[in-house]
């Protein structure tokens, strides 16, 4: 090669040398870096409960105090009657018959309930009480007269019974009140029989509160021979007149 052409041959390797590496460089791919680690969110907890009464029995009518606490919970609610609540906190309550109270508390990890019981006594239903005009002739039918031998004033074995069956019914009117009247036969003094009518009434009575009468629902009196209930003058017809008998109280 000649000498003038040295220095152009020269210069066009070094310009091929850059060209070469410039496409060297054009051609390599950019280095990607690691994406960051994922760190998962927190898992969500399950909300807690407790729910307290400051009594669980109670009679109808009087109050009870609910008081409760959560953790956890973006909800919180008491059925029945109470509705939505603060997480923490106390409410009074006045249920009318026995009732479980339930809380409710939710959130992001779910729902959690707890219950309480109240339990409300009522008061015994008022007794019956029939009408004094119908309930004065049931008071006739079912109240029986107790019969005594002569001069005597000894309940009788069949008297027993007729006063246990009047016992049984005057039980169920126990604010009823009646009279125990004592009557005699014709025979002796007006004196002798107002006595011995009320050692019979007396008689009567006792034998009654034996059997669960209250003595405070019995008055007892004499009428002596003064109100015979036969006028004839035969033992058949005394001894229907030797008697303790009922009368109802107006």
């Amino acid at each position: 090669m000649t000498q003038p052409y040295r220095p152009l041959f020269r210069s066009l390797l070094v310009s091929l040398s850059v060209l070469a590496l410039f496409a060297a460089g054009c051609s390599k791919k950019p280095v990607t870096p690691p994406p960051p680690a994922y760190t998962p969110p927190p898992a969500a907890v399950k909300p807690t409960a407790s729910l307290n009464a400051d009594r669980t029995s109670v009679h109808q009518g009087e109050s009870v105090k609910l008081s409760w606490t959560t953790t956890d919970a973006t909800n919180v609610s008491i059925a029945p009657e109470v509705g939505a609540v603060t997480p923490q906190g106390s409410t009074s309550v006045t249920p009318s018959q026995s009732t479980t109270y339930t809380l409710t508390a939710s959130g992001a990890g779910g729902s959690t309930d707890v219950s309480v019981r109240i339990s409300v006594s009522t008061p015994p239903p008022p007794v019956a009480e029939a009408p004094k005009s119908s309930f004065g002739d049931l008071f006739l039918k079912e109240t029986h007269d107790a019969f005594f031998d002569y001069d005597k004033a000894d309940i009788r074995p069949d008297a027993r019974i007729a006063l246990q069956q009047s016992a049984d019914f005057l039980k169920g009117y126990p604010n009823e009140r009646f009279t125990i009247e004592g009557h005699c036969d014709e025979r002796g003094s007006t004196e002798y029989n107002l006595a011995l009518g009320q050692r019979r009434a007396n008689a009567v009575k006792e034998y009654l509160v034996g059997l669960g009468i209250s003595a405070d629902r019995i008055q007892t009196t004499s009428w002596g021979k003064e109100k015979p209930f036969c006028t004839e003058s035969s033992e058949a017809c005394w001894q229907q007149n030797r008697r303790g008998h009922f009368t109802l109280n107006k």
